[in-house]
């Protein structure tokens, strides 16, 4: 056996043949333009044609089969995932409106570069990772940023467990920082216990009609623990620029499914934001409550670019069964951000129907 000094490693030779390794491998795959999807290629052929059918067939509960099998299309990228279940006790309508594309995935808007992969840093463990390796980059990656925000006083400097962010069960410990996972160039396996989002949603959920708030989510029928991954929030990703553009004029008929991306860690100011009205999944049906059992937190899995993680959602504390899931649309705010809110001309703030304790009366439509 020799081996060949290659510029990102070592490749060994038996026979005259190469010995194709893991890490050749992943090498050459970064080397490869990274896969993406763009908005202006969104399918709308079936939403078109839908909505060209009568009225009495879209309020008919042939109408509900059809969308949970557009669902179910969709979900090729999340197998073993529990059916997602379209349920209306309330109104007449069979299903909820068909104006958007049903994905997990991210379509690049343009101007929006493509996904880093070539500065990604990635793992060389064998197996599992262990999260008190100081080998594993993805543990140093996540130490890093632990260290940032034990010493800024967001987690308590007597917390001593492992960097990842996940427990034994991949139930997430903190919310107030970054997730760093491992990603497609890491040599750990599907098993380690730093891989949970990009593994799926394994809870059961419905997209269900209320009385006063449209469509929301609700849990199944089993309970979901406090830390638990519910989907990630797909759509368009566009610049920030072309996010105001658009807010402006969702503004003004009160839909919005806008979200910028301006975690602190980022410097609080969005570069880009995600728009989940043409395109989404069941978290754009995700209602407000001034006291929400979800929260958003940026994860970085595929992705060296800081200014664009993904936007998961995670249960914050247990959510009941057949209970709505919910996160804040307006993250904190104070008694006279609500009094402003309510003020203003522009139909996207809504009367809140949360009916929460401490509801503030105001919200984000």
């Amino acid at each position: 056996m020799s081996a060949k000094q290659l510029e990102d490693g070592v490749e060994y030779y038996i026979g005259g043949y190469p010995v194709v390794t893991w890490n050749s491998y992943s090498q050459a795959q970064r080397r490869l333009p990274p896969k993406y999807r763009l908005s202006k290629d969104l399918p709308h052929e079936l939403q078109d044609r839908v909505n060209a059918l009568p009225l009495s067939y879209r309020n008919s509960p042939q109408a509900a089969v059809l969308f949970e099998a557009m669902i179910d299309e969709a979900m090729d990228d999340e197998l073993g995932a529990p059916p997602i279940s379209v349920i209306n006790e309330v109104t007449d309508e069979g299903a909820p409106p068909w104006e958007f594309v049903y994905t997990n995935q991210m379509w690049y808007g343009e101007g929006v570069p493509e996904p880093d992969i070539k500065n990604l840093k990635s793992c060389g463990c064998v197996g599992r990772c262990d999260p008190k390796s100081k080998a594993c980059a993805c543990a140093k990656r996540q130490r890093h940023h632990l260290k940032r925000y034990i010493a800024n006083g967001t987690i308590p400097p007597t917390w001593n467990g492992a960097p990842f962010l996940y427990d034994s069960k991949g139930s997430l410990q903190y919310f107030e920082m970054p997730i760093f996972e491992c990603n497609d160039f890491c040599g750990c396996d599907e098993d380690c216990p730093n891989r949970v989002v990009q593994k799926g949603r394994r809870y059961a959920i419905n997209i269900q009609r209320t009385e006063s708030k449209g469509w929301g989510v609700f849990n199944g029928p089993k309970k979901i623990p406090q830390g638990s991954f519910i989907g990630i929030y797909a759509g368009e990703l566009l610049t920030v620029e072309e996010s105001d553009r658009r807010g402006a004029l969702y503004n003004k008929f009160g839909r919005t499914y806008l979200f910028d991306i301006d975690f602190h860690h980022m410097g609080a100011v969005a570069t880009y934001s995600v728009d989940a009205y043409h395109a989404g999944n069941f978290t754009r049906f995700l209602n407000h409550s001034c006291n929400p059992n979800c929260e958003i937190v940026p994860c970085y899995i595929n992705e060296a670019n800081m200014e664009k993680p993904s936007l998961t959602v995670f249960t914050r504390r247990d959510v009941e069964p057949s209970e709505e899931l919910s996160f804040s649309y307006i993250g904190a705010i104070d008694n006279d951000t609500a009094k402003n809110a309510r003020k203003s001309k522009d139909a996207v703030y809504a009367e809140c129907h949360c009916g929460s304790a401490n509801c503030l009366g105001v919200l984000f439509s």
